[in-house]
């Protein structure tokens, strides 16, 4: 039986942490995960989903604010494991605890590598229209996503996919391909270096990057739109307030009207885009208010008029 210490922290690592859990050929001796957090209106601390899990199965866990340096790196090390999995852990991992692992650091990655290094790769591949994406089985190293490669796994981005769906999708895929992939390692399946050549980056999604370029084509305002769906979530700016936008189509009519302008408010919520191309706005949050299907917004609506400008 192998000894793994797991390090993950949001909803998308429960799935391979859960698999581990049932695989009785793996014992996870520890979970490693961020801090509780305040959350909500009422700032209330709340466990990580990680946590929530190694609660239920009275799991040894550590919630350093940061690894390096820590008290608790001397205890992980201490624990020997045969493995250290990571799965959206959210930290930098130094070289001391890397070494500690008896055969390989193994992290699991929700893209492509060498595609979209970084912290938001399923953001990125939903806004910048890609058709595919995966996983990634690779061994980890000090620098971020660029280990040797064990293992990939491709799935289809369907056009009614978001960040949201392929988030579900891809933790499923993770979980089964570490499975798959881990006795192949202890039967001694090697990395195979990444291309550097060919390595893209997804860093954290920045504030201003919520924000909808209309300038843009219909079809890259939708893929921003899919892209932050249904977290951080995509706004406009009309009068200065932020109205959220959650879901849109490329509707098929051109428009002369200036990018970001309102050109419909009946049956249809229409806002021209760049390249004379017409976004149809299918859910939209008002300041104040819950997202909602833009049919029952545009019932007695009194906050939008044609000619606004989203800006």
């Amino acid at each position: 039986m192998s000894k793994i210490v797991f390090m993950g922290t949001p909803h998308f690592s429960v799935p391979v942490l859960e698999g581990l859990l049932k695989d009785s050929h793996y014992e996870v001796v520890a979970v490693v995960t961020q801090p509780d957090r305040k959350v909500g209106r009422k700032k209330e601390l709340k466990p990580t989903p990680v946590k929530e899990v190694a609660l239920k199965h009275d799991l040894k866990i550590f919630q350093p604010e940061k690894i390096s340096g820590s008290k608790e790196l001397e205890e992980i090390i201490a624990l020997a494991p045969d493995f250290i999995v990571t799965c959206a852990f959210g930290q930098f991992l130094p070289t001391k605890l890397l070494q500690a692992a008896k055969i390989y650091p193994v992290n699991v990655h929700a893209s492509l590598l060498p595609k979209f290094r970084g912290g938001a790769p399923i953001h990125y591949a939903v806004m910048t229209g890609e058709k595919t994406t995966g996983v990634t089985i690779m061994e980890m190293e000090k620098k971020m996503d660029a280990g040797g490669i064990f293992a990939q796994k491709e799935i289809p981005i369907l056009p009614t996919d978001d960040t949201g769906t392929l988030f579900e999708k891809l933790s499923i895929v993770g979980r089964d391909l570490l499975l798959e992939t881990l006795p192949k390692i202890l039967g001694g399946l090697k990395p195979i270096p990444q291309d550097e050549t060919k390595a893209t980056f997804s860093p954290n999604i920045s504030k201003e990057q919520e924000k909808i370029d209309f300038t843009k084509s219909a079809e890259e305002v939708v893929n921003h739109i899919r892209g932050l769906h249904p977290f951080p979530g995509a706004y406009g700016l009309l009068n200065e307030t932020r109205i959220k936008i959650g879901k849109g189509k490329v509707f098929p009519e051109t428009t002369n009207k200036a990018p970001g302008e309102i050109i419909s408010l009946k049956d249809h919520l229409l806002v021209s885009c760049g390249k004379n191309t017409v976004l149809e706005i299918l859910e939209i949050q008002p300041a104040g208010k819950k997202m909602m299907p833009v049919k029952d917004f545009l019932l007695g609506q009194k906050i939008l008029e044609i000619g606004m400008v989203f800006k």
